[in-house]
């Protein structure tokens, strides 16, 4: 029911992604709180890292996504450290058993077609109906965001619609 919909099209992998995450969305938790705000995060996933980190995000439970987010974005050094995939997807292995993804179950979801296509088909859409080419970007009320992805240039954008 907010009267605002801020939507965030971000790659796990993106520097300023992770920026934003940390720096400017703690920012919004007032209007999210008060009801005046949705944030909805929205997968768009620019390598193949990304790709699976966004896999095993919807392999979790939704209560749990906005934590592996978390995790995510403060551990990406961490976590995408790593010369081939395989040596990344390894580095996510260990981090995921926090959220009770198993070695199987993280193989199990990062090969899952069904969401793998409901990934890169929600990218195509994004791409096409926002014509998005970096990330992160945000889209509120349907309108892209111009100028910077900072708080002070969000709020003013919100400010003018509650």
């Amino acid at each position: 029911d907010a009267k605002v919909t801020v939507k965030v099209f971000s790659s796990l992998t993106c520097p300023h992604c992770a920026n934003f995450h940390t720096d400017v969305v703690p920012k919004l938790k007032n209007y999210v709180d008060s009801g005046k705000v949705q944030i909805i995060f929205i997968d768009f996933p620019l390598d193949k890292a990304a790709f699976n980190a966004s896999k095993l995000l919807h392999c979790l439970d939704k209560k749990k996504q906005v934590s592996f987010l978390d995790k995510i974005y403060e551990n990406k050094e961490n976590w995408i450290a790593g010369s081939t995939i395989d040596e990344i997807n390894n580095n996510l292995k260990k981090m995921v058993k926090s959220f009770g993804i198993s070695n199987i179950e993280f193989d199990k979801c990062v090969n899952d077609d069904i969401i793998a296509d409901r990934i890169l088909n929600s990218r195509i859409d994004a791409h096409k109906k926002y014509s998005i080419e970096s990330t992160p970007t945000i889209v509120i009320n349907e309108k892209k965001l111009k100028g910077p992805n900072n708080f002070k240039n969000i709020k003013n954008r919100i400010e003018k619609l509650i």
